[in-house]
């Protein structure tokens, strides 16, 4: 239990400021990755803070703190394995350090750092346009390596979202008109439709806000629509769960449709 506690607490943490409304994903990456140091340092030094604190509890409540021994099973060695102790012969604290607290650490931070690496991506070609503060701080040398790199990232072949020359240019613009107060994605897109001559950019902070916040999985489960309803629900309209539900249900044909057409349908109908 302490071991859990010192893993699920920061964890707790981290998520409570990632559910909030205000978040951006600069913050979000810089607090994953600190969450991530501090696990890795638990894993490293932590064990031994933690069985002191077990057996100081183990002691207040008139336990033994002490670790129970099995008695070792020897078996024969053949002539090709070498003379390297056996797992068995282990002391219990290294044999649950081994086989518990590393495991359980590396799992932690295996999940993390999948998700981090998603995030430093989705960061690495958005991450510029994230408010005015991050737009006006861009010498224009950076400003161009930024918008090549998101022009790749929304480019499909030959065709592409955005012209790469002419959102450097918008956006050259756009730096020396935006108001400071425009921090949120929104404030800014909303300012850009307003002026009405940034097609480009435009085009670019819409998709910026299409990154999906909730998803259908396969899982099992009696209630479908239970998999689905979250703290979200009372911002997505009925249609949409609906919709959810069914990709839910119909997981199975789901996964034989073309993704590729199906989104380049809906891009050529709201371009």
């Amino acid at each position: 239990m302490t071991i859990w506690y010192e893993v699920l607490h920061p964890i707790s943490q981290v998520s409570k400021l990632l559910q909030s409304e205000d978040m951006c994903i600069d913050t979000c990456v810089m607090n994953m990755n600190d969450l991530i140091i501090h696990l890795n340092k638990y894993r490293e030094e932590g064990f031994e803070d933690a069985l002191n604190t077990t057996k100081g509890i183990a002691l207040e409540m008139g336990l033994e703190p002490d670790f129970p021994k099995k008695r070792l099973k020897r078996r024969k060695k053949y002539f090709d394995e070498d003379n390297e102790e056996d797992d068995e012969d282990k002391s219990p604290e290294d044999s649950f350090k081994c086989f518990y607290f590393n495991v359980v650490m590396d799992a932690a931070l295996m999940s993390l750092q999948t998700r981090f690496d998603q995030m430093k991506d989705f960061q690495r070609i958005f991450g510029f346009m994230f408010s005015s503060r991050n737009l006006k701080s861009l010498a224009h040398d950076k400003l161009k390596e930024c918008c090549e790199i998101l022009a790749d990232a929304l480019q499909d072949g030959e065709k592409e979202d955005v012209d790469r020359n002419d959102l450097f240019q918008e956006l050259k613009m756009l730096q020396n008109v935006l108001p400071d107060d425009k921090e949120t994605v929104i404030q800014i897109l909303d300012f850009v439709k307003i002026m009405g001559c940034y097609p480009n950019t435009t085009i670019a902070y819409r998709i910026l806000l299409t990154v999906p916040v909730t998803v259908a999985t396969a899982e099992r489960s009696f209630s479908k629509l239970k998999i689905l309803k979250n703290y979200l629900r009372s911002t997505m309209s009925q249609e949409r769960l609906n919709g959810l539900a069914i990709l839910n249900i119909e997981h199975n044909r789901l996964e034989k449709l073309d993704y590729e057409a199906i989104v380049d349908d809906f891009a050529s109908q709201c371009s």
